[in-house]
């Protein structure tokens, strides 16, 4: 509990105003109902959200010591009273979840609060399974990341163990990630391998593809096969040896069949003319390959965890 003496220069003020300007952590739906349930009391006895307070007098608020903390993008997930999560599996270890297009996964100069982890971190805390005061430096983390534009399955580590594991398991290829896209045009052979070498340009944040090995450029390993074709659009699986930025759109537009809806790498007339503004890249399918011991998460070994609606693929190849 912690108490509040009204000073003359707040007096006048309603309650939940005030409250709402001390505590910018605390959720406006969730001040309003602790106010109801006269968790914020105004001289020892419960109040309206619109009472004006006066000068002296006592507030006492019922409320998790972390809502009184300063914001920090640490603890943004604090603000987010109803976290709006897909989840395609949960156990005490991990989450994965169907991250959906539009959506970044962690803060940038664009967003601080509406994030994929915030998201996370506000489910987990409100299931009560992790508290920030409990922990030394463990809060919950992704393993993996996916770009704004693009959807699909993210794993979230609940635990330092899980965390060390995944990104073992990841960084040894023990976890197959296959995506789904649609091309423009058909690629040739219908089912092949692109390799080469990938440069970022940080300044344009835009990747260029190399055959031969260049100075910083990464190596790059795509498998692909194409499942269907309709019109000037195919539907293609990709598999991805190597995780790298932008490895299937630029992959795919390096052998003449950019991802539609493609802005950076793809074709401008072709997405205005079918009016897509995002990729149509969807990491629909996870797959625990484990070919070593996984220690506490041994259990996921052979497991795989799909999501079963694509939006692009469900709008250009319906089934017939």
């Amino acid at each position: 509990m912690r108490e509040f003496t009204i000073g003359k220069n707040d007096a006048g003020q309603r309650l939940d105003r005030f409250v709402a300007k001390n505590l910018p952590l605390l959720p406006p739906a969730l001040l309003q109902k602790y106010i109801r349930l006269k968790r914020i009391k105004v001289n020892g006895k419960g109040s309206k959200r619109d009472v004006r307070l006066n000068a002296g007098d006592i507030l006492q608020l019922y409320i998790n010591d972390e809502f009184f903390d300063k914001p920090s993008e640490e603890n943004m997930f604090l603000t987010l009273f109803a976290p709006q999560l897909d989840i395609v599996y949960e156990d005490e270890n991990l989450l994965l979840v169907n991250k959906r297009p539009g959506l970044v996964v962690h803060a940038d100069e664009t967003e601080k609060v509406n994030t994929l982890i915030n998201h996370i971190q506000a489910y987990l805390y409100q299931k009560k399974e992790w508290n920030p005061r409990w922990e030394n430096a463990f809060s919950p983390a992704l393993c993996n990341r996916i770009d704004r534009n693009t959807g699909g399955i993210v794993i979230a580590a609940k635990n330092a163990e899980t965390l060390r594991i995944i990104n073992e398991k990841i960084k040894n290829h023990e976890l197959e990630k296959s995506y789904l896209c649609v091309t423009v045009g058909h690629p040739r052979p219908a089912e092949g391998r692109v390799e080469g070498f990938l440069l970022k340009d940080e300044a344009k944040k835009q990747v260029s593809f190399y055959h031969k090995p260049v100075p910083g450029g990464k190596t790059a390993v795509t498998l692909y096969k194409t499942l269907e074709s309709r019109g000037p659009l195919s539907l293609v699986e990709c598999r991805l040896l190597t995780g790298r930025t932008h490895q299937i759109r630029v992959s795919m537009a390096e052998i003449g069949c950019p991802l539609l809806g493609d802005g950076k790498y793809g074709q401008g007339t072709v997405n205005k003319q079918y009016h897509e503004t995002r990729q149509a890249l969807y990491s629909y399918k996870l797959a625990f390959a484990f070919t070593t011991d996984a220690g506490a998460l041994e259990y996921l070994r052979g497991k795989e965890f799909r999501v079963d609606s694509v939006p692009f693929r469900d709008k250009y190849f319906p089934p017939k």
